[in-house]
């Protein structure tokens, strides 16, 4: 069934980009007038601008290559330019390694999303591959940049706001963008039935701690995608390294960990479920080891003589040729 979709639906995800784009840019303004919490509040509603209007472009069919063309050069303006201009407005004055720590910070932006986009149509990728960024994200980055003012709009000055520190910073958040360190990515990510209502409650309290204390909410949510990492590269080497979780639900995955972990250990599974999934997920792993397993052995019986086998399976069972 084919789906006609009108221009004015065609429309709207262009339109939402548009927004996001004059967000993030409107954070260079509340800088220049010393207005620094507008400042995070406008790159944090880009960053939510720009969460939606992919997935509602998948949800009415409207994808098109201008759109892809046109999100990326928002985020460029909105998570590379405008945080840094917003950094060196509030810290740099005017200082020279302070411009050049923005300029670093813009440039890696920008290689981020240039190779986010390469990456789109590289068909060679293993199919566990789509769960991770190859790197830090632009809208992450773009936020994850904006805490050393976050935390001194919140405590006050600090180490955290010292200029060198600040500078240290951009870099290192910079370089994270432009990293092969793999990262979660929440496109991905689904949510079991029985963990729906939970989920809604925390959304609820998420949004009640934004509204009364947003800089704290958004420090702490920040901290939380850093901690992230480590898991990350730790899920990404553990699915590289086990073929057969690649096409498996999350659960049969924690299955073969448990029962991977159990073997290691030589202790019995907790539960006969446990097993039985983890067997099913590895299953058509093993039946493949054993096939080529087989196939080697029949080929290295074929390429030794005759006489020699037989003398060596006689020997082998242990009996006596008369």
């Amino acid at each position: 069934m084919v789906r006609v979709t009108t221009p004015g639906v065609r429309l709207l995800p262009n339109a939402i980009t548009v927004l996001a784009l004059c967000a993030g840019l409107s954070s260079v303004q509340f800088a220049l007038t010393g207005n620094y919490a507008m400042a995070i509040g406008s790159i944090g509603i880009a960053a939510v601008l720009d969460s939606l209007d992919g997935r509602i472009a998948r949800l009415l069919d409207a994808t098109s290559k201008m759109g892809a063309e046109l999100d990326s050069l928002s985020d460029g303006i909105s998570f590379g330019v405008a945080p840094a201009l917003v950094l060196y407005i509030w810290q740099a004055h005017g200082d020279r390694i302070g411009w050049v720590a923005s300029l670093i910070f813009a440039v890696c932006m920008i290689l981020r999303l240039a190779r986010f986009n390469t990456l789109l149509d590289d068909t060679d990728q293993p199919p566990y591959a789509a769960e991770f960024f190859v790197g830090v994200p632009a809208p992450a980055g773009g936020l994850v940049a904006m805490l050393p003012l976050i935390a001194t709009l919140q405590w006050g000055e600090g180490w955290w706001s010292e200029q060198y520190v600040v500078l240290v910073w951009t870099i290192a958040v910079a370089a994270l963008l432009i990293s092969r360190i793999p990262t979660l990515s929440l496109k991905t990510v689904k949510a079991p039935a029985k963990a729906i209502a939970p989920l809604l409650v925390g959304v609820g309290l998420l949004a009640a701690a934004i509204i009364v204390f947003p800089l704290v909410a958004l420090a702490i949510a920040l901290v939380l995608y850093l901690l992230h990492i480590p898991y990350s590269v730790y899920r990404h080497r553990w699915l590289a390294a086990h073929p057969e979780a690649w096409e498996v639900p999350p659960r049969e995955r924690r299955a073969i960990r448990r029962a991977r972990s159990h073997r290691r250990l030589r202790l019995r599974p907790a539960s006969g479920r446990v097993a039985g999934a983890a067997m099913r997920a590895v299953r058509r792993t093993n039946s493949d080891l054993v096939r080529s397993r087989n196939l080697r052995e029949r080929d290295h019986s074929s390429a030794t003589s005759g006489p020699t086998q037989r003398r060596r399976s006689w020997r082998r069972i242990g009996i006596r040729r008369r």
